[in-house]
């Protein structure tokens, strides 16, 4: 079996498991692992069957990206930048494509712009994040269109929305304005990554807006389903290359 075949295979092997989680995402903004544990099972085959046929020569570029994504997607499913769901997906995937897949079709060979470095995850990654500039942007512009230039907090526009407190309940969304009480007056602060929205937390809101400490508004901002940008940026990756790599090339 050629490379470029075999690249195939394993394109064509994760995308109903992208597409899934995508789904999943959507409606539970969480995957089931059954999903990821699925794909490392894959990633078993097409491990073995390249190294049938290259030997030691795939360990290196196998070892290269596993240590650098597993390492990368950690940190920042620590800091709470991305889902758990979307830290194993760029890992599994981190093994069954690790180095950039190639191949011909209607004439043109893919990637039709293939970085210098060969981390096929690290591109997703970078696609992804270059794709959702775009949420900043339409919160702000929609921020703009509800309140016009009325803002208590301006940083906030570009990250979040202000949600009557009534309406918190059952919505994928976080709390990142928090509140806290110094010298009986009710101090507003930036909560980094959101907090979780519970009862306790609305009854607390509550009880301090009904005795008008703070608004009956507060800046929330949404559980966005990641998943989304990572297949995009997974497609993206497959066919054109690393988006993030070309800018940074432009703007040098």
């Amino acid at each position: 079996m050629e490379k470029s075949t075999l690249d195939i295979l394993r394109i064509l092997f994760c995308t109903p498991f992208l597409l899934y989680a995508c789904y999943s995402d959507i409606k539970k903004r969480s995957v089931n692992n059954k999903v990821w544990l699925v794909m490392l099972a894959g990633s078993i085959f097409f491990i073995s069957y390249e190294f049938s046929l290259y030997k030691q020569l795939i360990l290196r570029p196998l070892i290269i990206s596993v240590e650098f994504i597993f390492i990368l997607a950690y940190f920042l499913f620590k800091i709470g930048a991305f889902g758990g769901a979307d830290a194993k997906a760029l890992m599994v995937m981190s093994l069954i494509i690790p180095t950039y897949p190639g191949f011909q079709a209607l004439g043109y060979a893919f990637p039709l712009n293939k970085p210098i470095y060969d981390i096929f995850a690290l591109s997703i990654l970078g696609n992804a994040a270059l794709l959702m500039v775009v949420v900043p942007i339409g919160l702000a512009l929609y921020n703009l269109a509800e309140t016009g230039l009325n803002f208590d907090n301006p940083a906030y526009i570009f990250i979040g929305h202000k949600t009557r407190i009534s309406n918190l309940a059952g919505k994928h969304i976080r709390l990142i304005q928090g509140f806290e009480m110094t010298d009986s007056r009710v101090r507003s602060y930036f909560k980094w990554g959101g907090m979780e929205i519970n009862e306790k937390t609305i009854r607390g809101l509550k009880d301090l807006s009904g005795k008008g400490l703070i608004e009956d508004k507060v800046w929330v901002t949404p559980e966005l389903p990641f998943m989304i940008p990572i297949t995009l940026g997974f497609f993206t990756a497959v066919f054109y290359g690393d988006m993030m790599f070309q800018l940074i090339r432009f703007l040098l």
